[in-house]
Order: structure tokens, then C-alpha cells, then sequence
């Protein structure tokens, strides 16, 4: 099981929020990212999501990503992750669980189970649901429940190697993952910094995402028979 943080699209141009120079340098949390804020002034939402939206367009998987999908030739790789980019799908990973929602998608505001797939980087005041409802991200916002933690939990549970990728683990209810880990399951976790793990024993590849992975792929396929791949 792989948990991946913003640190993982860093490379890929996509501004990490928490960094100095993010995308949230020049924006409130709490203007574009509550509930309230929706309720307040749901046209500067929009409009920060849009852009966020139009540059992940822009934007292309980095070796990172791809190497984690090359990873299922020997492994049952499940992701889960905290990013809101598409670019662990367009890697060609086949197992992704994105806890705080999905940038490309939309939903109603009316029933959240109509959700809808965005083809292109515009949501507007006026572009509305079947059931006449405005639109909004389908994004989990800063106050929201976090359904898809329930998911993650017995993934994380049945992993036999737990990898942390480009993650501070200082946001919940995600951090409170690796808790959920069977003792002695081994954990990777790759960042040049160095994530809040507490007192869990773990191996710190201490890179960015893209050669990270790859020091992964060479320390997890070192004992295998290459010519065995997975079924």
C-alpha cells in the first residue's frame, strides 16, 4: 500500500500548498476551501479550482508516478492518496483511492452521489446537475467528513509493505493511517524531508519522488525472479 501526499506531484509542476511559493500563498483556507466559503462566495471558489484545474492540465505524470505503476508487474499495488490530480490514474496505475476527492470530477450540490466527470478545466455559476442544483468540486473540503478513510483503513491493514510518499503526516484523519498497519509490516517512506512517523520503525529514502521510487523499485525487486512477474 502506497499513502502519497503532495510531494508526489511536486515534479510534476503541480504547486504543493504547505511550501513556500504553493498555491495557497495567495489564498485563505477558509475563502476557498470550506464550506462557508462555498456559502459566501461560491464564484471565488470557481475560480480557484479552475486554476488549479487548467495547471493540472497542463501537467504530466513524473517518473515517480510511473515507476509505481510499473510496480504492479510484481506487486498488488494499491494507492491511497491524498492528492486531488488525476496523475497516478494517467500513470497507469490501476488501484487509487483519493481521500480528499478527485479535481476532474464534479457533483451535485443537491445529492452528492451525482458526481460527474469534467472533460475540461471550467466549472461556472449556472452549470448544473440533472436535478437543476449548481454544481460544485468534488473535492473534501477543510471541515467535511473524509468518507473514503473508512476504505483506506482495511487496505492499509492487509498491507504487507506500507509505502509513505511526499507527505508531511501532520493531516488527519490521513496520518492516522499507518497506525492501522499489522506490527512489523515494513514501512518505506520517501521524502528529502522528514515526515512525522513517531516512533514506527522505518526505512527513509530521503528523495523526491521520482529518484525515491526508483531506489524503491531496485530495494523491493532485488530478491525477485524478474522472469516471474506477477500473475
Amino acid at each position: 500500500m502506497v499513502l502519497t501526499g503532495a510531494g508526489m506531484s511536486q515534479e510534476s509542476g503541480l504547486r504543493t500548498f504547505r511550501d513556500t511559493g504553493g498555491t495557497w500563498e495567495h489564498y485563505r483556507v477558509e475563502d476557498v476551501a470550506t464550506p462557508e466559503a462555498w456559502r459566501a462566495d461560491p464564484e471565488l471558489v470557481l475560480r480557484f479550482y479552475n486554476e488549479r484545474r487548467k495547471d493540472l492540465m497542463k501537467a504530466l505524470p513524473n517518473s515517480g508516478h510511473t515507476g509505481l505503476a510499473q510496480l504492479e508487474k510484481y506487486f498488488d499495488v494499491y494507492i491511497i492518496t491524498q492528492n486531488v490530480d488525476n496523475l497516478h490514474e494517467q500513470a497507469g496505475s490501476s488501484q487509487v483511492l483519493h481521500l480528499h476527492g478527485e479535481l476532474m470530477k464534479v457533483r451535485s450540490t443537491r445529492d452528492p452521489e451525482l458526481i460527474y466527470e469534467l472533460d475540461h478545466w471550467e466549472l461556472n455559476l449556472g452549470d448544473r446537475c440533472e436535478l437543476g442544483s449548481q454544481l460544485r468540486p468534488h473535492i473534501v473540503w477543510f471541515g467535511e467528513a473524509v468518507p473514503n478513510f473508512y476504505l483506506a483503513i482495511p487496505i492499509v491493514e492487509e498491507a504487507d509493505i506500507l509505502v509513505v510518499i511526499g507527505t508531511s503526516m501532520v493531516v488527519y484523519p490521513a496520518a492516522g493511517l499507518v497506525d492501522y498497519a499489522r506490527p512489523g509490516t515494513p514501512v518505506y517512506v520517501i521524502d528529502p524531508g522528514e515526515p512525522a512517523l513517531g516512533s514506527r520503525k522505518v526505512t527513509l529514502i530521503p528523495k523526491k519522488a521520482s529518484e525515491g521510487v526508483q531506489q524503491l523499485i531496485e530495494i523491493l525487486t532485488e530478491n525477485l525472479d524478474i522472469n516471474n512477474e506477477k500473475s
